[in-house]
């Protein structure tokens, strides 16, 4: 543990702190945008590549299944490196896992993608337990603004990837690789954060700890809160743009209505949060987000209403806000920074397996019917699911 007096470390006047939130917020930013960049840019791959709908998908989906299995190992990095050490060598595998995505052919390509969704799988997961331990008073306006950050990444990403890759005629795979920069900065940035992060004296049992998780249900419920959104936010990442171009729309604009939705989405991982943060019960919040969302999803659903924007941002805003929400229920329920590091592997772990299977299953169903709206049909089903267990999350409690 950090050798920091505890009475001194959610101070966010800290100067101590103030440091360690810029560096949080450097990996936070870092997160997202190798993934986003990916939809607006699959026809582009498509062409270039000759792949199918359903193996295009996997693009998006092979980080999922990344985050599904490293999220649960976290913990052990974290013992043998600390989260400064593990943390720092998931910015230097994410540049290098970039690298290799966009350096040419497909095994490389995949390669790549499976190599950064690891590095990413560990900042996901180790955000959470930085939160609890260094700003537990503060928990909510420090989940907001650092999930903000994460879709102002995303948000970046879907928008100039496709002016990348056509205006200034980079192509594609530049378009791509031009993230592993700023994850060399995050690198960089992170490095004297090394000496403050100690690594944790208390030898906690691995598998007692995760054994104790599985027979939680209040677990289960925040991991499959964090498995349905996830599951949701990908589908959209991966195929929001395709919807859109099969309806008439150019790519500029589809890549637009992208960034649209991941711009809302920071509106809504900065309003959440912080609302959620000030309550002991959030499951009014939950109820105000799926309600949104269906509102969101029907209008999208029938593109006779019009109004491609208002849907779009209505789904983006409750993305942000989801996800945010989740990675709140990561710090609210659990005992103690070490607690929260576990429960946001399980979570996470098992929420990225459930996540992992929309992005195919969603693609699988457009190839095998011709039509967007079964998919969006499946997203209205996995709202109602996501209501159900987050009202179980929302429930005042610790795990």
């Amino acid at each position: 543990m950090s050798k920091t007096p505890l009475s001194s470390r959610s101070h966010l006047s800290s100067p101590t702190n103030i440091l360690l939130l810029a560096g949080i917020l450097c990996i936070a930013i870092n997160l997202r945008p190798a993934l986003s960049g990916v939809g607006p840019l699959i026809n582009d791959i498509r062409q270039a590549t000759g792949l199918s709908n359903s193996m295009l998908g996997l693009l998006t989906t092979l980080p999922l299944i990344a985050f599904g299995v490293v999220s649960t190992l976290t913990p052990l990095f974290t013992r043998r490196f600390g989260i400064g050490g593990t943390l720092l060598g998931a910015m230097l595998l994410l540049a290098v896992g970039i690298g290799i995505r966009s350096s040419g052919g497909i095994f490389m390509l995949y390669f790549g993608t499976l190599l950064l969704g690891i590095a990413i799988a560990f900042g996901n997961v180790l955000l959470p337990g930085l939160t609890k331990r260094n700003f537990s008073s503060n928990s909510g306006f420090v989940t907001s603004l650092y999930s903000s950050v994460m879709a102002l990444g995303a948000s970046l990403a879907a928008g100039i990837s496709v002016p990348l890759a056509h205006n200034y005629a980079l192509g594609w795979r530049v378009s791509l690789g031009v993230w592993a920069l700023l994850a060399l900065i995050a690198f960089f940035v992170w490095l004297p954060q090394l000496p403050r992060l100690k690594r944790s004296e208390e030898k906690r049992s691995f598998l007692s700890a995760m054994k104790s998780l599985g027979q939680s249900g209040l677990a289960w419920k925040i991991a499959l809160f964090m498995g349905l959104q996830s599951l949701t936010f990908y589908v959209v990442l991966a195929w929001l743009p395709a919807i859109l171009q099969g309806r008439g729309f150019d790519a500029e604009f589809s890549g637009w209505m992208l960034s649209l939705c991941q711009a809302t989405g920071i509106l809504g991982s900065l309003a959440i949060p912080t609302w959620a943060g000030r309550k002991k019960d959030q499951r009014g919040i939950i109820w105000f987000l799926i309600i949104t969302e269906l509102v969101g999803l029907v209008g999208l659903l029938f593109p006779q209403i019009g109004f491609v924007p208002l849907w779009v941002s209505l789904i983006g805003f409750v993305l942000g806000g989801t996800f945010g929400l989740a990675l709140l229920f990561l710090v609210l329920r659990s005992q103690d920074a070490d607690s929260a590091t576990e429960l946001s592997g399980m979570a996470q772990s098992i929420g990225y397996i459930v996540a992992a299977t929309g992005p195919i299953i969603f693609g699988s169903i457009f190839d095998l019917t011709g039509s967007w709206t079964y998919s969006l049909l499946l997203l209205i089903l996995i709202a109602a699911m996501k209501l159900y267990v987050g009202l179980g999350a929302g429930r005042p409690g610790k795990v």
